[in-house]
């Protein structure tokens, strides 16, 4: 981990590989299953993957409260890295970031990669796009989020305190972010049409949490989008199936410009 200074926040900050840059954005549970995943990554891109502010160890002001925020804030790395013609991957609640960056400005970027993407409400006022966590049992979330939830789910007695403090963060930090109203920004889907890259919205065919539907109504929402299933998995299709994933994301970022 590195720790970069981005307008007085010490942002802890994973970056391996070399060649195109790639900005992958977590999502609020899980981050460190996302391991295997950077390091496939990091065999074709510069992966660098924050940990936003309120997340493990990175701190948070008590001014900074809004996904708007980190949206600025992942402006501001890119500017500090010198980034051009990223790559932007967000999952889950980094999706919803992805998205709140790239309508602010797409100056740096040059594709974006959506995978089970929050963010975006496209029901009506008593339709539930998006599975409220919170209200459900464990056992039931865990069901939702991956197919063999025993295999991918973290042992929690094994870990250290170190490592159960920044999970209890990680899920505090997104409670924070994206409770009121639950998970998304309700003017974001009048603002997508400002997202003109090419971008690939990618779905666990068996999440639990926001179905493929809703992805496939996000490609539809994106000027330039289209939408891939993940087979044999659900909203973390990255880490039960990294190679898939990784290789969904290299074809596209190897493809032609439309």
């Amino acid at each position: 981990m590195e720790r970069i200074e981005l307008g007085g926040i010490a942002v802890d900050t994973f970056i391996a590989g070399s060649g195109p840059p790639l900005l992958f954005l977590h999502g609020g549970d899980y981050v460190a299953q996302n391991t295997p995943f950077y390091d496939r990554l990091a065999r074709q891109f510069r992966v660098i993957a924050p940990r936003m502010p309120g997340f493990g160890a990175t701190p948070r002001p008590g001014w900074f409260r809004t996904v708007g925020d980190i949206a600025y804030l992942c402006l501001d790395l890119m500017e500090r890295l010198d980034l051009n013609d990223a790559l932007l991957v967000g999952s889950s609640f980094g999706g919803w970031v992805a998205l709140e960056t790239a309508i602010r400005s797409q100056a740096r970027l040059g594709r974006l990669v959506l995978i089970d993407s929050l963010g975006v409400k496209f029901g009506g006022r008593e339709e539930r796009d998006i599975t409220d966590i919170h209200v459900l049992p464990a056992e039931e979330v865990l069901r939702r989020s991956f197919t063999d939830p025993a295999g991918m789910a973290p042992d929690y007695g094994a870990l250290d305190d170190n490592a159960l403090l920044a999970i209890a963060r990680d899920r505090e930090a997104t409670a924070l972010y994206g409770w009121k109203p639950y998970m998304h920004n309700p003017a974001l889907v009048h603002w997508l049409h400002r997202i003109t890259i090419p971008a690939l919205v990618l779905w666990g065919e068996q999440d639990g949490i926001v179905t493929p539907a809703y992805g496939e109504r996000l490609a539809a929402a994106l000027p330039h989008a289209r939408f891939k299933r993940i087979a044999g998995a659900a909203h973390y299709p990255q880490i039960e199936h990294p190679d898939a994933v990784a290789a969904a994301i290299e074809g596209f970022a190897q493809e032609a410009r439309p």
